[in-house]
């Protein structure tokens, strides 16, 4: 099989975040959609090592902010390859609070949709929430960032590397090594060995 057929498929990319207590957090995911219009809900598909994924699994609630092609690579650099028990993602960006008091961005996205999550379903490494929109809105008229958008004009072009090594075809992470373990995990992106391929 060529596993890059699965590319084809279109995505779009989406700040997730969540809020418990105090905290509040956010992460890129590139699965959310309508699935039902009456009554309207939807699905995310969130990475079980993600910190937003657990705050959404205490909380079930979470709002998905769409990201437009007004976005830069520092908005994925700083909700993507960074994790919430480390720092505080949201200390140093512009956002509101929707009626359920999560916070969703005001730059470099076209629109909110606040969810209550009404079921799970456990995908592995992931974790599926079916969700009732309860809020959302529309915050500018740019078009929605789509994941072969972000490849072709947003993420930076991988710089040549004169390692020996692996490197990652979703976030361009480097590998050091002759061998990469089969059940290696990207520490960016999360992705399998399977995403890797070696340095030329």
């Amino acid at each position: 099989m060529n596993n890059t057929a699965m590319f084809k498929l279109t995505y779009g990319l989406f700040v997730l975040t969540a809020k418990d207590g105090d905290k509040d957090n956010g992460c890129i995911i590139n699965t959310a959609m309508q699935v039902t219009a009456e009554p309207n809900r939807i699905i995310i598909v969130v990475n079980k090592q993600n910190y937003t994924h657990d705050m959404i699994m205490k909380t079930k609630e979470f709002n998905v902010s769409m990201i437009d092609t007004e976005a830069d690579f520092e908005l994925f650099k700083h909700f993507g390859f960074q994790s919430g028990r480390d720092v505080d993602k949201m200390s140093d960006v512009s956002f509101s609070r929707s009626k359920n008091g999560v916070a969703y961005l005001n730059e470099m996205v076209n629109g909110y949709i606040s969810g209550k999550v009404i079921s799970t379903t456990d995908l592995g490494s992931h974790t599926m929430f079916l969700a009732d929109v309860v809020d959302g809105d529309v915050l500018s008229d740019y078009e929605s960032v789509t994941y072969s958008y972000y490849h072709k004009n947003i993420k930076p072009a991988p710089q040549p590397v004169k390692k020996k090594g692996w490197i990652c075809k979703i976030c361009g992470y480097v590998y050091e090594g002759e061998e990469l373990p089969p059940d290696f995990i990207c520490p960016i992106c999360k992705h399998p060995a399977s995403d890797f391929e070696p340095i030329q």
